[in-house]
């Protein structure tokens, strides 16, 4: 995390304090919102250990602002039920032990009712907290702080709560929607449009946050980096270009692939992006693709960003494209170019950049020390954001990550080639 506060935070008043508290209230709602559509069934299953209930979430993210803002900062709180600390603590090795990952789908108890009632009790004790912290008080403006990471933590895991939703009911045999009513019109008889390279003169760049407004630890420091010229393209890669690639012979031609992600389309069988159905499944009507997603089965939309890709598809397809994926840092150099279009709202967008901390790095002192550096490792960047981010989340210099082999986020790509000499 870095916590980044803007500069009212810094000079914390009634009025400010009235701003996070209903900007607070607003990112708590829309959790639960997400979560509406969803039996009590639904909330509590886990389909594989990378992916966490939904009830879960619920409740971790209550217990985020419980350990990190309440219990510290508001003079005589008393948390809901103590035992909810191993329950619901992810991995902060410093604030106790937690209830292993893998095993978050056998917490029937407590039940959604409870965790409902738990957030109710943070909620109180939050608003109560806004209220009451004074202009003058020396711990408000760490808290503050706290506060804006617990909402932005809250925020990630509003796209996890769809992610991982999406996945447990995939492997429901019906395909059941989350939301069919909120069903985007398709465009099917939209055309692919044609990908146009955007010349890049490459030279010294800064990157990273700077200034003013929030942003995760591992997004700092600010830095000089050397480009290369290099070219890349003006939109994403849609499903009607990775349909090219499949129909190619693309998942089984080994020398496309890295030798980890040959080995992964062989264990996995992988035969294309995940939640697709191929022509020949009794699932596809009529014997054209069709895509599982949070509206359900609908028949593939050749001019949408390919999505649920893992960073070796990613990897494949753009080596059969004549092509590579950017760089973080070119990505972010690129993110206001004049034509560049999807760059956000669309899918995140894997890099070919490890996750590394930047030159001069240092993670937070304290529990919340432990949000992003210790995870520095075997993992890759993706930048931009994706249909599933909440509003107001997305940035330039936001540096997601996930091993190269996940699949089941809102993961695409855009190309990227080297300049002229």
């Amino acid at each position: 995390m870095s916590v980044t506060p803007s500069s009212s935070a810094c000079a914390a008043g009634s009025a400010w304090r009235s701003a996070l508290a209903s900007r607070y209230a607003g990112v708590r709602a829309h959790s639960l919102a997400l979560a509406a559509p969803l039996s009590a069934e639904d909330q509590g299953v886990q389909s594989m250990p990378d992916a966490s209930p939904t009830k879960w979430h619920l409740a971790h993210t209550s217990w985020f602002f419980e350990a990190v803002v309440l219990q510290p900062h508001a003079i005589g709180y008393r948390p809901f039920d103590d035992r909810f600390s191993r329950l619901f603590n992810s991995y902060y090795e410093s604030l106790g032990p937690r209830h292993p990952r893998p095993q978050r789908g056998l917490l029937t108890r407590p039940s959604l009712d409870e965790v409902h009632a738990y957030r109710e009790h943070v909620d109180e004790a939050m608003q109560r907290f806004f209220a009451g912290a004074g202009a003058d008080d020396a711990a408000w403006q760490p808290a503050a702080a706290l506060v804006e990471l617990g909402l932005n933590h809250e925020q990630q895991h509003q796209e996890l709560i769809l992610t991982d939703i999406l996945h447990a009911l995939s492997c429901n045999p019906l395909l059941p929607a989350y939301a069919p009513q909120e069903a985007p019109a398709l465009r099917l008889a939209t055309p692919t449009p044609g990908l146009n390279w955007l010349e890049r003169d490459g030279g010294v760049v800064h990157v990273g946050h700077c200034g003013d407004g929030f942003a995760f630890d591992n997004e700092t420091r600010r830095h000089p980096v050397l480009l290369q010229p290099y070219r890349i393209a003006d939109r994403l890669v849609s499903c009607g270009d990775y349909a090219q690639f499949i129909a190619d012979g693309g998942y089984r031609n080994p020398a496309l692939w890295l030798s980890d992600g040959w080995a992964a389309v062989q264990a996995g069988n992988w035969q294309h992006p995940a939640y697709w159905i191929a022509p020949d499944d009794p699932r596809a009507p009529a014997g054209h693709w069709q895509v599982y997603g949070l509206a359900g089965v609908r028949p593939l939309d050749d001019a949408a960003p390919v999505s649920h890709l893992s960073f070796y598809e990613a990897a494949a397809y753009a080596e059969w494209a004549g092509a590579r994926l950017p760089t973080e840092f070119e990505w972010e150099a690129a993110f206001d170019a004049p034509g560049i279009s999807q760059m956000t709202g669309q899918v995140w967008q894997w890099t070919r950049s490890s996750y590394d901390p930047y030159p001069g790095f240092r993670p937070l002192c304290g529990a919340v020390g432990e949000y992003n550096g210790k995870f520095m490792v075997g993992q890759i960047v993706l930048r931009g954001s994706s249909s599933a981010t909440p509003p107001g989340h997305a940035r330039p210099t936001y540096r997601n990550f996930f091993p190269p082999a996940a699949r089941w986020q809102f993961s695409g790509l855009r190309l990227a080639k080297d300049g002229a000499c």
